[in-house]
């Protein structure tokens, strides 16, 4: 299986389409197309493969221990299409998309691409025939830089150098990848990761892309951009595959959608065919759920208080800058307080700061009075900081460890999980029952690893952990990026009711929605300083984007026209429900 500094080899005789004007354009008959080096082009079936849907797959069924993952799904993808596959957390979609690269062999059914049978042994097989995907979350090696990550296991394509740094900057230059090809993967940020996945994927030819949520570190304008790009790919007769529990981009964006609940195909319907609110409750039996807080609990009372936080660090080119510049805010007790910002703009050092994972140049971090600037971050866990952190895989779970040590995590010193200085493993594991039947986390029991569970469940199962201890203060970062309207609800929920208990947040999200949403007051952040401010009851999540970007300072003021702001969701912000 493909994992983590694991990659798969290209053959040889992988077909790479070249690149021209900014498009995938198909490679022109050659030499060696006609001696059958690319034996996929130069089929005597070609015309039959350009006539066939792109992939089929009919009757997957994967079982693993305790759980049926997937039972007689039924997919067909048209060629040159979006296809948008959706479903709760834990529906089987990650484990259907590994099948169909490879990663995983299906107990029962078939896989059809371009008319003829397959049977994928590997992922190669799967990129021998034009299949490439975009994980969740990304399958790179952190020690190496981003021109190894993408050439590690399709050496053979151009190189290793020259012709490979060649290749990777013509296809980041013609999509607008900012690729730095020299740069660590360790010192880029999530979105910049998701950048060198999608490179890898284009690097090796692909012509069917699976994305796994690849809008979920997106701005508004950014998101506009990746889909004129897919539907420019279409246009050139690329398919995508595209999973997404963002049910608007869906409708915008796909040509077909497929509903997954419970492991199984329920419905195939076209967008036009369908709202917002009946597909969610297609997915999830359900009404779309909001992150709208209408009442105020907001207190006078100081939480957390950061003053003049400052912080510089080293650059990849030894370039030494400021990721934190004069940075000041105030959360009060039962209040959420939102920081809006492209990825890389500070917002991860900003968390990391208060958390006291970096010790910042100069400046305050004073929680509930107490001056916690240079305490140790066990210090602060104890002293009331529960903590959501933006990569539940790299940095919130032990993903081979089994749940009810997971549980333990960022607490061993704290009941229940120990008890006169000894862990209290009885205690611990009780607990974690408690969380996977609050939180509803769905798993065959608490002995099973992180690993097994869905990208949904893993976090429910953080949020469950963090508000167990009562904290003071949440640090929530991307609380609910990859997980479905389900799930999100329920954390939305998990956080209102804190916050009606006292609780502050400091909410850091690239879903503007939910910035807004749950939001008590907003700032917005840009090159490591707080540059503005908005009213969260008047901002749209376009308004707030471009602030984002650098076009707006100061205090935003809502725009005159207000008509694309139906159902928004602050409008009756401290009024009380009838």
């Amino acid at each position: 299986m493909e994992g983590r500094g694991s990659f798969a080899t290209v053959p040889q005789n992988a077909c790479v389409p070249p690149i021209s004007s900014g498009r995938f354009r198909p490679a022109p008959p050659s030499r060696s197309l006609l001696r059958g080096e690319c034996a996929i082009k130069a089929s005597s079936s070609s015309s039959r493969a350009d006539s066939a849907p792109a992939v089929e797959l009919h009757g997957i069924t994967k079982r693993f221990p305790g759980v049926v993952a997937n039972h007689d799904i039924d997919i067909t993808v048209g060629r040159g299409t979006v296809h948008a596959l959706v479903g709760e957390n834990g529906a089987g979609k990650s484990t259907l998309m590994k099948i169909l690269y490879g990663m995983q062999k299906p107990d029962e059914g078939t896989i059809t691409v371009d008319g003829e049978q397959v049977s994928f042994g590997s992922p190669g097989d799967a990129i021998a025939r034009g299949i490439g995907m975009v994980h969740q979350h990304f399958m790179l090696a952190d020690n190496l830089t981003v021109l190894e990550n993408v050439v590690l296991g399709a050496e053979k394509l151009h190189g290793i150098s020259g012709r490979a740094r060649a290749r990777i900057m013509e296809i980041s230059d013609a999509y607008g990848l900012g690729a730095r090809p020299d740069v660590l993967v360790e010192d880029l940020g999530v979105a910049d990761r998701q950048r060198v996945e999608i490179l890898k994927v284009l690097y090796r030819g692909a012509r069917t892309l699976i994305l796994d949520e690849p809008t979920a570190v997106l701005v508004p304008q950014e998101v506009d951009a990746l889909f004129d790009n897919l539907r420019e790919l279409k246009a050139e007769g690329l398919t995508v595959i595209f999973i997404s529990h963002k049910l608007g981009e869906v409708l915008s964006v796909a040509d077909d959608i497929t509903v997954i609940r419970r492991g199984t195909t329920v419905a195939s319907v076209k967008p036009a065919d369908v709202t917002r609110k009946q597909l969610a409750e297609l997915m999830v039996g359900s009404e779309l759920p909001s992150p709208e807080t209408r009442e105020s609990t907001v207190t006078e009372v100081p939480m957390l208080t950061v003053d003049s936080l400052s912080l510089s660090a080293t650059d990849p080119d030894g370039v030494v800058r400021a990721v934190l510049d004069d940075v000041s805010f105030t959360i009060h007790r039962g209040e959420v307080l939102g920081i809006a910002g492209v990825e890389g703009n500070g917002q991860a050092e900003l968390v990391e700061a208060v958390m006291g994972m970096r010790i910042p140049d100069g400046g305050t971090v004073v929680l509930d009075g107490d001056d916690l600037t240079h305490t140790a971050t066990r210090k602060r866990r104890e002293g009331g900081i529960g903590y959501i952190p933006e990569d539940r895989q790299r940095h919130g779970l032990l993903l081979e460890a089994p749940l009810w040590e997971n549980r333990i995590l960022g607490h061993v010193t704290e009941r229940p999980n120990s008890k006169g200085g000894l862990l209290d493993i009885k205690a611990a594991r009780a607990d974690t029952q408690r969380i996977v039947r609050e939180y509803d986390v769905r798993t065959p029991g608490i002995d099973v690893t992180a690993a097994s569970l869905s990208g949904g469940n893993q976090q429910k199962l953080i949020v469950g952990r963090e508000m167990s201890h009562g904290p003071k203060l949440l640090i929530a970062a991307h609380p609910t990026r990859g997980v479905d309207v389900g799930a999100q609800a329920q954390i939305w929920d998990a956080i209102r009711a804190a916050r009606r208990e006292g609780l502050a947040v400091l909410l850091v999200s690239a879903d503007l929605d939910e910035l807004i949403g749950l939001s008590d007051t907003l700032r917005v952040m840009f090159r490591g300083r707080l540059v503005a401010d908005a009213d969260p009851a008047t901002i749209t999540p376009e308004e707030l984007g471009s602030a984002m970007t650098g076009a707006a300072s100061g205090t935003l003021q809502p725009s005159a026209d207000r008509s694309d702001r139906d159902g928004a969701p602050h409008e009756t912000r401290g009024e009380e429900e009838a």
